[in-house]
Parts: structure tokens; sequence; C-alpha cells
């Protein structure tokens, strides 16, 4: 689809598995936006706090570390980075250590604060600079940018969302890899819900279900609920 060329910031929430990340860098490739992968700052600061062998259940000291994270979010959707004080920690945010201890510190509320201060800013600047964004994560249309052009909750079932996530980290959805998987995706949705809401839709917020879609289908969707709401808006 093509798009006018006044600014559009496209906010995509959801739980893990759902599709968010791979689905928001196609729209954001096909609509020439740029493209925030919020969660990986979360990671990042992770990735920093362990380095530094910070106690990640020392909410004050964490809280302090993300004010002072030298970070740098790459925002070009075919090659999308993440560096931290100059190091690229884009692969090592994926490692499992920072999967299984990444919501000790999404679920610190001073973390929170201060990522989405500098989530709002880089909104802003891609909005500025090429302008738009599709900026995905959780809460992303309820609390980062409930201002957003479009705003959509990308679904999926838990036994999707499990496939995916093994097929993600082990290459294949066998039994044992969705049993391994669980823990990691189940826990971690159980856990971040206690700070924000992306199991359902906000008012104002479409549902694109992707259980049964497959990624080129689920990019389908989410492009033509853009259409259809920019198109109301014009």
């Amino acid at each position: 689809m093509s798009r006018s060329s006044a600014p559009l910031v496209i906010a995509i929430d959801g739980p893990s598995g759902s599709g968010k990340s791979s689905v928001s860098r196609a729209v954001a490739t096909r609509l020439g936006l740029a493209f925030l992968d919020t969660g990986a700052m979360f990671r990042a600061l992770t990735w920093w706090c362990l380095e530094r062998g910070l106690d990640l259940h020392d909410e004050a000291a964490v809280a302090q570390a993300a004010r002072e994270l030298p970070l740098t979010m790459v925002t070009e959707p075919q090659a999308p980075g993440v560096a931290v004080d100059g190091t690229d920690v884009g692969a090592a945010i994926r490692e499992s250590r920072i999967s299984e201890q990444v919501s000790a510190v999404a679920t610190n509320l001073e973390v929170r604060a201060e990522l989405r201060r500098r989530q709002r800013e880089i909104i802003a600047e891609c909005r500025d600079r090429v302008g738009g964004v599709v900026a995905e994560g959780r809460d992303i249309t309820t609390v980062v940018a409930p201002d957003a052009d479009v705003r959509v909750l990308l679904y999926a079932s838990e036994e999707a969302r499990l496939r995916r996530r093994a097929k993600e980290l082990h290459g294949h959805a066998e039994a044992e890899a969705v049993a391994a998987t669980h823990a990691q995706v189940v826990h971690r949705d159980r856990k971040d819900s206690t700070v924000s809401s992306f199991m359902e839709a906000a008012e104002g917020v479409t549902t694109v279900d992707t259980s049964d879609l497959d990624f080129e289908q689920s990019v389908e969707a989410v492009l033509e609920v853009v259409a259809a709401t920019v198109g109301t808006r014009a």
C-alpha cells in the first residue's frame, strides 16, 4: 500500500510470540517508515546491568542504571540495531540469560518511566526525520503512544505463540521444544502483565488475531488496518 506524505505513527502491542517484531519490521519497510523495537531497550538495559554486576532486584540501582544507560537505537527496519556505550549488543540481548531475567527490569516502574521517556523521544525524532515510525512492544498503544495515528494489538493463541517461539529458539516446534519454551513465554507474560496491559485491546485499538495467519497474511492484515484507519482520518 502507499501512504500520503503526512507523518504517520503506528503503535503495535501484544504478548510474546504474537509476531510483533517481525510483522512491525515488515510493515515499516513496506511503508518507508522507521522501526522501533522497544523491548530491545529493556533487554539492552538488562544486559548492561548484568555486565556491571548489578542485582536486578535492586530496584533503585537498576533505575539509576536506566537513567545512565548509553543506549543507541538504530531504527532502519531492514537493519535495526542496538548499541550500548558503542558496543553492538543486538545478538547478546537475545540470549537466554537475558530472556530469562528481563522481566525483573521490565517490571521496575522507575525503569519503565525512564525508557518510556526515551521511547517517546525516538518516536518524535523518527516522525520528524523520516515521516513516521512503527513502534512495537508492551503498552505502546496505551501508555507510550496512545495518540498514535494507528494502534494495533497483535494477538495469537497461547498454542500459536509457543509454537512460533519454539521455532525461533530451537528451530522446530516439536513437543519438547514447545515445553521448553512454555515457561519463558507464559511466565514472562504473566509477570509483565502486572505493570502493563497487552492481552486485550483498549478502546480505539484494533485487534489483529494472527493465530491462523502465516507471516505474509499477518503483515497484510496490519496494512489493511493502517489503510482503513488512515483513510478514515483523511
